[in-house]
């Protein structure tokens, strides 16, 4: 990819990047993960992907150390495993494709794989998708862990692929988020070292990043929180509006 802008550190800029960062802690912290890259995608229409995807990343893993502690042993360390196992080729594949391609196509990408997402969520939702009869082996896992460690290095949203094989296994509600934290902890810390090596983080990045970290700590506290008193149904239907718009907006930007 091409030299990527500077952000601005304006009021614009965190008008834009503090709900975004907020969000993704609660998303983390609470529901598993699977629309924390609705944050992305919010930011990727404002700045550059690649700076999106690099400003984004040292909060994450802030977030995902502040939820460590909460869920502590409560994951499912076999489905775990295979996951972070199968994510750490994912991560080269993505690394590889982020330095052969352009912005616009990491836009698109980016936007597709929000309409995707949302678009997965209500056919499952409608029951147009048929939930898995047996557990899935642990092949699958290994699969499911190429894709999240693939489409977590593009686009942060490695949560979807997780959790189809993750709801196959018939997981609890905090068995399923707890694995969720401790997987992405892993793939994120695998993420860093590319992300390094490419170029994607500066000085401005790591400024903006540590300026933003007290409203990612927040978002994750609320998360935790929010695990056991917010309706998913409610937080769910409000993550896919936004990634809805966000994709859309994303697609229409790499097209035209």
């Amino acid at each position: 990819m091409g030299k990527q802008d500077v952000p601005e550190l304006d009021i614009g800029f965190f008008a834009v990047t503090i709900p975004a960062v907020i969000f993704a802690g609660i998303s983390k912290g609470g529901f598993g993960s699977g629309v924390a890259f609705a944050s992305a995608s919010i930011l990727a229409i404002y700045l550059d992907p690649g700076l999106a995807l690099a400003l984004m990343l040292p909060l994450l893993m802030v977030i995902d150390l502040a939820t460590l502690r909460p869920y502590w042993r409560r994951w499912s360390w076999p489905d775990a495993r295979l996951l972070i196992l199968g994510g750490l080729p994912g991560v080269t594949l993505g690394a590889w494709l982020y330095h052969a391609t352009d912005a616009d196509l990491l836009r698109l990408l980016i936007g597709g794989i929000s309409i995707a997402f949302v678009v997965w969520q209500v056919a499952r939702g409608r029951g147009w998708v048929r939930e898995f009869s047996r557990r899935l082996p642990a092949a699958a896992g290994l699969a499911a862990g190429i894709v999240a460690g693939f489409t977590s290095f593009v686009s942060h949203a490695g949560g979807p692929p997780a959790a189809v094989y993750l709801l196959s296994q018939r997981l609890g509600k905090t068995e399923f988020q707890a694995t969720t934290v401790i997987t992405f902890w892993a793939i994120n810390i695998a993420k860093f070292v590319p992300y390094a090596w490419l170029g994607m983080f500066t000085l401005d990045t790591g400024w903006a990043s540590l300026l933003l970290t007290p409203f990612a700590l927040l978002g994750a506290w609320l998360g935790v929180r929010a695990h056991y008193m917010v309706s998913e149904r409610l937080f769910f239907a409000l993550a896919h509006v936004m990634l809805t718009v966000t994709g859309g907006k994303l697609i229409w930007d790499a097209l035209t």
